[in-house]
């Protein structure tokens, strides 16, 4: 599967500093200090709806990830998946009577479209579920051979008892668990299970629903955890530095998904920093295909508002927080953009130097965006009022914006 076209990422004079970041397994700011090459795995959608905002700020937020660190003079290397085979998906293309794969075929590009006009860098690798069958099936046998999966009516199950670190990801506690392991996709109340967090990892083949060979396993489909550790690592090995989504994937998908691949690896952890952005609201309620109150990245696009001010929308709320979607957000968007573009359309203007270096301190400091926008604010506002003799500035600002912001001005 392909993914979408990078833009050119300006280099900047002088050099990033190392990523402070919030960790969810402890809680609290860590610094990473990959070596020459960064590496992050972000899971990404199930294609059965359009790119929504949601969707938006949390990629956005590991975009500026890979920013920081490419301003470390770093490589990255980046890997995300796409769940083109699902539950939902199957259902959204039942109720549509629409074919599943060509569902999953047009979201997905009407998601590139989305991150390409977003000037989201694009994923290395970019790999759907049922490309990654092949690697997965391996995986599921090992993990019943040695103990730490077992068959239910024909459905393979994996056993949380066999990971002695299971739940350092989320800190739940098990009642915790067990109502977001149902509201998540999770079969909690099944009877025959072991245990009733243990999630699937291969389903066994129903009627009227896609199936593959799974060689010893029959034939069937992936569980949704064991997907996202086959690929991750398959091109990522363990111990990358972030494994990064929304919120709401901190349990049960990165728990389950770090048992996976430690149970298999005998290593721990998978990931040095398990990285969480907020979930975005719209009237009152988190923005979800479930619930249907979205806004969608394409309408707005279609609607004519600049995806340079969309970006900075998502830009001017902390990427952990949660926030609501408004008009007015938009609107003080689209005028900030427009107060931007009107500073450094100047031939010159107040030195830039120390703003490149605020914008820095921000974002290595858990990537905090609104202090960055802020720095930026700052600036134009005086190049507005007074202006300035520094002929390069203008030019400075603009490079340092695309490069850490990803906002072309």
């Amino acid at each position: 599967m392909h993914a979408w076209p990078a833009s050119e990422v300006p280099v900047l004079p002088g050099k990033g500093r190392d990523l402070r970041i919030h960790d969810t397994a402890t809680d609290g700011l860590v610094t990473l200090d990959p070596g020459p090459v960064a590496r992050i795995y972000v899971c990404g959608i199930t294609p059965y709806d359009a790119t929504h905002i949601g969707h938006a700020a949390t990629y956005n937020a590991f975009d500026l990830v890979q920013r920081v660190w490419l301003d470390t003079k770093r490589q990255v290397h980046y890997v995300q998946n796409v769940t083109d085979v699902d539950d939902p998906l199957l259902e959204r293309a039942e109720r549509d009577g629409i074919d599943w794969v060509a569902l999953a075929e047009k979201e997905t590009a009407l998601f590139r479209e989305d991150m390409t006009a977003l000037r989201m860098l694009p994923p290395r690798e970019y790999i759907g579920a049922v490309e990654a069958i092949p690697g997965i099936v391996p995986l599921v046998e090992r993990l019943r051979d040695a103990g730490a999966a077992y068959e239910l009516e024909g459905d393979i199950y994996f056993s949380v008892e066999a990971d002695p670190d299971f739940g350092k990801v989320s800190g739940l506690d098990a009642a915790a668990m067990r109502l977001l392991s149902a509201e998540r996709g999770g079969d909690p109340d099944r009877s025959g299970k072991k245990n009733p967090l243990d999630p699937m990892l291969w389903m066994a083949a129903r009627e009227g629903e896609p199936s593959w060979d799974g060689g010893s396993l029959g034939r069937g489909r992936p569980g949704w955890h064991i997907e996202c550790v086959a690929i991750a690592l398959d091109h990522l090995g363990m111990g990358f530095d972030i494994q990064g989504g929304g919120s709401d994937l901190a349990f049960p998908h990165h728990e389950m998904g770090a048992s996976h691949a430690q149970a298999l690896t005998g290593e721990f952890p998978m990931a040095k920093a398990y990285v969480h952005a907020g979930m975005v609201a719209l009237h009152g309620e988190k923005m979800s295909k479930s619930k249907g109150n979205l806004v969608f990245v394409s309408k707005l696009r279609r609607d004519g508002v600049d995806p340079a001010a969309i970006r900075l929308a998502l830009l001017a709320h902390h990427y952990r927080a949660d926030w609501e979607w408004t008009d007015q957000v938009l609107q003080d968007a689209v005028a900030r953009l427009g107060r931007w573009r009107a500073a450094v359309s100047r031939p010159d203007g107040p030195s830039a130097e120390a703003l490149v270096e605020e914008i820095r301190e921000a974002l290595v400091n858990d990537l905090d965006a609104p202090a960055a926008l802020a720095a930026v604010d700052r600036w134009a506002a005086l190049q507005l009022d007074q202006g300035g003799t520094d002929e390069g500035a203008p030019g400075v600002v603009s490079r340092a914006v695309d490069a850490l912001l990803g906002v072309a001005l």
